[in-house]
């Protein structure tokens, strides 16, 4: 127990620590830095389950961590072949997604608890709610929808989503680790790292932590102009263009 509450005392003294009822957090950083020459990092999550009712029978705790990053709106579009041309036919909205998603847990999710139950805690890569527009109607259609199965493929391709079964370690019986990457094309905004703990079936405790990712210097400065003066930064940027353009005209011409 005395060890227990040693592990605590560390994990609250490391940056982007959190304590939220029986379990504490702690990121190995709680803020990235992008700048023109970043290519991605790995961030470490630590977690302490701090031993309760649950953990009294003997049952052994299972982790899903989510990482969720700023929500967006996407289109993925449905393609078919007519007249020997490819052209889209059909389209779907998906509204408030998030632009990130990486779900780690210490093994398949389905072995923790009913589906009734990982569904109603979101926990598990199938089990996040996606919502959409159908029509005149919004919701989050069923796992096998082919709009769905394509958005996450192209989400998977570009790095954005992540699956892992096996990224929750346990280093003690109420210990874990867990490593996400952020890719260098990940979006800047607030990152929310959701943990639930489960046992004999059942949901035990839950505990969130935030991770910043953000630009610095002339890289912010930029992305800060494109952000609240579109039409401006749209204008300076086809002057630039032509300005560049001009100038390499004049110095490489050979007449």
């Amino acid at each position: 127990m005395r060890r227990l509450a040693a592990l605590v005392l560390i994990l609250l003294a490391l940056p982007g620590a959190a304590m939220a009822g029986d379990l504490v957090l702690s990121l190995s950083k709680s803020r990235i830095t992008i700048t023109s020459s970043f290519a991605g990092e790995s961030i470490v999550l630590f977690g302490v389950i701090e031993a309760g009712d649950a953990g009294d029978d003997g049952q052994p705790y299972d982790v899903v961590v989510t990482v969720r990053g700023p929500n967006e709106s996407f289109v993925t579009w449905r393609k078919e072949r007519r007249f020997g041309l490819w052209v889209n036919v059909d389209s779907r909205s998906f509204l408030a997604a998030p632009s990130y998603l990486a779900v780690l847990s210490n093994r398949e999710p389905s072995l923790m608890a009913p589906a009734d139950i990982l569904r109603q805690e979101q926990a598990g890569f199938v089990n996040n709610r996606l919502l959409q527009r159908v029509g005149s109607d919004f919701a989050d259609v069923v796992p096998e929808d082919p709009f769905r199965q394509a958005f996450l493929r192209v989400k998977q391709a570009q790095g954005l989503y992540i699956e892992n079964a096996a990224g929750v370690e346990f280093l003690a019986p109420h210990v874990f680790r867990a490593a996400f990457p952020i890719p260098g094309t990940a979006p800047i905004g607030t990152y929310e790292v959701v943990v639930k703990t489960f046992a004999g079936g059942a949901p035990v405790s839950r505990g969130a932590v935030r991770l910043d990712v953000g630009k610095v210097d002339f890289e912010q400065a930029v992305a800060t102009a494109a952000q609240d003066h579109p039409w401006f930064y749209g204008l300076v940027t086809a002057f630039g263009a032509l300005a560049v353009g001009f100038v390499a005209n004049v110095a490489f011409r050979r007449d």
